[in-house]
């Protein structure tokens, strides 16, 4: 069963390239008397072609972000040629993907340009929760670039469309919060930031920004 599932993820991860060589076999049979085979590599050719114009390598990428091996997302990336061929949710999914690698590179005018596609190709099947967090990735990219208004119009939008896990609700608030406090707004900064440390979120990073905003906010009561 191992050396099938091996088999085939290797067919998915070069049927690009299976589907080239389907094509000039498919060619070569036109000129023979084989009329069986050049039916049968044409339909394969069509199927392999089909597969990655319209499915393409997202699997494969998310796996190699999964694992932090950016070398090898970039590279499955690089074979997408025609990204607008996707179908829906696999686009939305891929804009994305690709938007994240761009906020680690810190290009946030290609990151926020991606997620407003990746918003635009949303889709049904992906849920609520997926389009609120392109929206929350929009206020950070926002945040970064110094755009307060747009930045919190997007981290709004994220809370109202609906984020999936605690950790992105009160990142959003603390990006409010902060937004909030530069804005000399001390009564929303302090609503945000109450909402934000009430959902008592685990991960370090957040939990330390939420020490430092609680800091602050005393210092200038």
């Amino acid at each position: 069963m191992l050396i099938l599932m091996n088999f085939y993820r290797r067919l998915l991860e070069y049927r690009l390239y299976i589907a080239i060589a389907l094509v000039i076999l498919t060619v070569v049979l036109g000129f023979t008397k084989y009329d069986g085979w050049f039916w049968f590599s044409l339909t394969l050719a069509f199927v392999a072609v089909f597969s990655h114009l319209f499915f393409g390598p997202i699997r494969f990428i998310q796996e190699a972000v999964q694992a932090g091996d950016m070398e090898t997302a970039k590279k499955h990336m690089n074979t997408v040629y025609f990204p607008r061929l996707l179908f829906k949710p696999i686009r939305q999914g891929f804009y994305m993907l690709k938007a994240n690698m761009a906020m680690a590179d810190k290009d946030f005018g290609a990151a926020e340009d991606l997620m407003n596609k990746s918003i635009k190709s949303k889709s049904k099947v992906l849920g609520a929760g997926n389009e609120g967090n392109a929206y929350l990735q929009l206020g950070m990219i926002a945040v970064q670039n110094g755009k307060k208004n747009e930045a919190k119009k997007n981290l709004r939008l994220a809370l109202d469309k609906g984020l999936a896990d605690k950790e992105s609700k009160a990142a959003a608030y603390i990006q409010l919060c902060g937004i909030e406090l530069q804005s000399r707004r001390s009564a929303a900064a302090t609503n945000y930031f109450k909402k934000a440390k009430a959902l008592k979120p685990k991960t370090k990073e957040i939990k330390d920004q939420i020490a430092q905003l609680e800091k602050h906010i005393h210092n200038r009561m």
